[in-house]
């Protein structure tokens, strides 16, 4: 997150009325709600992840082990179990 000095981009009567709630302070403005992505679409980890873990549900309906696949993916058992129970 990057920090843009309020002087530079507000103009001064919406400054004004700001400082009448915060002085000094560092404050986040959010967002607009349909601006937000989810987690890992834009740099395609989501994607990665959903092909692995479609890769390990076909794998253990294949007949390999919670342990084996742990083992392949470096990951816990217990995340393994989640993976292959989830619908």
């Amino acid at each position: 997150m990057k920090y843009v000095k309020a002087t530079a981009v507000l103009p001064e009567k919406l400054i004004v009325e700001i400082q009448k709630y915060v002085q000094g302070e560092t404050i986040y403005i959010p967002k607009p709600e349909k601006a937000h992505h989810k987690w890992g679409t834009r740099s395609g980890s989501r994607e990665l992840i959903d092909d692995r873990n479609a890769s390990i549900k076909y794998a253990f309906k294949d007949g390999h082990s919670i342990h084996q696949l742990a083992e392949e993916h470096f990951l816990s058992a217990e995340t393994i179990k989640k993976i292959v129970y989830s619908k």
